[in-house]
């Protein structure tokens, strides 16, 4: 009786998954209606962790700058890297000020490699200006 019972469940369980398998589009079938979507890999995304840690509480997620408290209580205007001054700058303008710092920013040279403070600068090139 219960090896009746057991036949009985197996065949149930085998003609619920048939039928369930017939109801899904053939993968072939998906394909040949759209191209397969390709992920194109973030080309920032070992400069965008170290932009989100050094520099995005003074100068914004987006790059916008503003006015930042510092810790002694002092507020720093932090220009925007989005437009004017920011978007004449040459590369090495930009790789001398993360570099050494001035005007209230912090020297980067101890912190961030060379080809990370170059990753940094064409990432803002390309998200915040849109070069």
């Amino acid at each position: 009786m219960i090896k009746r019972q057991l036949i009985v469940a197996s065949a149930l369980l085998v003609a619920i998954a048939t039928g369930c398998k017939t109801n899904q589009p053939s993968p072939s079938a998906a394909n040949n209606n759209r191209p397969a979507a390709q992920s194109t890999p973030d080309q920032f995304a070992s400069v965008r962790g170290i932009y989100e840690k050094d520099c995005q509480s003074c100068h914004g997620e987006k790059g916008q700058g503003g006015t930042v408290k510092q810790d002694d209580g002092s507020k720093l205007k932090v220009p925007t890297l989005r437009e004017g001054r920011a978007a004449r700058h040459e590369d090495a303008e930009f790789l001398k000020q993360i570099t050494k710092g001035g005007d209230g920013m912090p020297a980067f040279d101890k912190k961030l490699t060379p080809e990370q403070m170059n990753d940094l600068i064409k990432m803002i090139r390309v998200e915040f200006q849109g070069k």
